[in-house]
């Protein structure tokens, strides 16, 4: 946008002093770090949960009543809650390209393979206490995938509705819908195809 000041940006001139791994899990580890604010003199400290980052994908295909979005059900136990969403996936594979790995949860978990895809947005989940960095691509032109894959554990329960995006932005507003991801990802698309900003690449420049 010509003219305007307003994008984020890295910040690398605060100093660093000490870094502790509090506890180390499967995926996530908590961390604690001890800094220096450029500018200042004293120390402060800030922990966070590291991770390492994660893609969601917007499946959108024509309906008879205009696009329709796939939602799928998860049940998710921090909140005790099923809760329905886009597909997603941790970019938890060393060295896997994101693009790569949208395709790859696009397939595990909607059985889809997509020949158009876009960015959306990128994002960060909850950066006062959370490093992850997400990316939604839109993935258009579906067809059924070809990756025998079995769903385990929360997916093996999975359940899976098309719906019209219209009435999946307005079931984000009335409280049907609470994953974060999926409000973006869902509010994000209608944005777009109501001509609000141009979509990306799918490899375009991530701010991780």
């Amino acid at each position: 946008m010509k003219g305007n000041t307003v994008q984020d940006r890295k910040h690398r001139r605060h100093s660093l002093v000490n870094r502790e791994t509090i506890y180390e899990g499967n995926v996530f580890s908590f961390v604690s770090d001890d800094l220096t604010l450029e500018g200042h003199k004293e120390t402060i400290r800030r922990e966070y949960i590291a991770h390492p980052g994660a893609v969601a994908i917007v499946p959108l295909r024509e309906g008879d009543n205009g696009p329709e979005v796939l939602l799928l059900s998860q049940y998710r136990h921090p909140v005790e809650a099923v809760l329905w969403e886009i597909p997603a996936g941790l970019l938890d594979k060393d060295g896997e390209d994101p693009l790569a790995a949208a395709q790859r949860e696009l397939a595990e978990e909607a059985s889809l393979d997509a020949a158009s895809w876009r960015v959306l947005v990128d994002l960060f989940s909850s950066p006062g206490c959370l490093s992850e960095s997400l990316r939604v691509f839109l993935a258009r032109d579906l067809s059924s995938t070809s990756l025998e894959y079995e769903r385990t554990e929360e997916e093996a329960d999975m359940e899976y509705e098309w719906i019209p995006l219209a009435e999946a932005v307005q079931l984000a507003h009335s409280g049907a819908i609470h994953n974060a991801t999926t409000i973006i990802g869902l509010l994000s698309a209608a944005s777009a195809l109501a001509g609000y900003g141009e979509l990306r690449e799918p490899n375009a420049p991530w701010m991780r």
